[in-house]
């Protein structure tokens, strides 16, 4: 759409203004953001378009908009859903080669050791059928994602999604790993296909576009802290 307005300016709440009226979300609700530094990012990015209004350029303010309109009164609904990244990647290991499961061991051990000490153990096998997990695990980390807030439920479902990983998603949460790392982490096995027959442009597009989404759930983590 054009662009209708000329200034952007944070209003009391937390609200984004343009030329002083509140912006609305897709669901008409009014955009209030829980921290002024989320506040601020969200303004600058509507402040940043052009002559058209460009919703792919505006990252934050769609899981802002998320957040409001479609976990906010769902928050159980979203829980579980996330919990069904207990089924991690990290905890899927290859049989062979025996060099790609020695790399799998060393990047993504210690990440599963860190999440055992701070939550709860997960279940580890070699292959590609499904992993139970321990029931007692999967309750411990739905009593850590019942105390995140609708906000912070966004982000975190949203890197999960990306990384098809709980751990490596709540890693960025607590500030573990950045975006970065997190995403080389959950490509570790497409980066080692890639080195041993070379890059799928179309599959490099696809993880680039990802890497951007989950650097954008992590600058939202992270602005959601304050």
């Amino acid at each position: 759409m054009k662009r209708f307005y000329k200034e952007v300016t944070v209003g009391e709440e937390f609200h984004i203004l343009l030329d002083g009226k509140p912006v609305k979300t897709p669901q008409r609700a009014v955009l209030a953001l829980p921290t002024p530094a989320l506040a601020e990012a969200v303004a600058k990015e509507w402040r940043a378009q052009g002559d058209e209004v460009l919703p792919h350029g505006m990252p934050l303010t769609k899981l802002a908009n998320t957040a409001i309109d479609r976990v906010a009164g769902h928050e159980a609904e979203i829980v579980t859903q996330i919990l069904a990244y207990t089924n991690d990647l990290l905890c899927y290991r290859a049989e062979a080669p025996a060099d790609l499961a020695t790399r799998q061991a060393a990047q993504w051990d210690p990440l599963l050791d860190w999440a055992a000490e701070r939550y709860a153990r997960l279940t580890v096998r070699s292959g590609v059928m499904h992993i139970a997990q321990p029931e007692d695990a999967v309750a411990a980390y739905g009593k850590v994602l019942a105390r995140f807030d609708r906000y912070r439920l966004t982000a975190l479902h949203s890197a999960a999604t990306l990384c098809g990983s709980l751990v490596l998603a709540l890693a960025l949460a607590e500030g573990r790993l950045d975006a970065e790392e997190a995403f080389a982490l959950s490509q570790l096995d497409e980066r080692y296909q890639a080195e041993k027959w070379g890059v799928d442009e179309d599959a490099k597009r696809r993880a680039d576009a990802m890497a951007v989404e989950l650097d954008a759930a992590a600058r939202f983590m992270r602005l959601v802290r304050g």
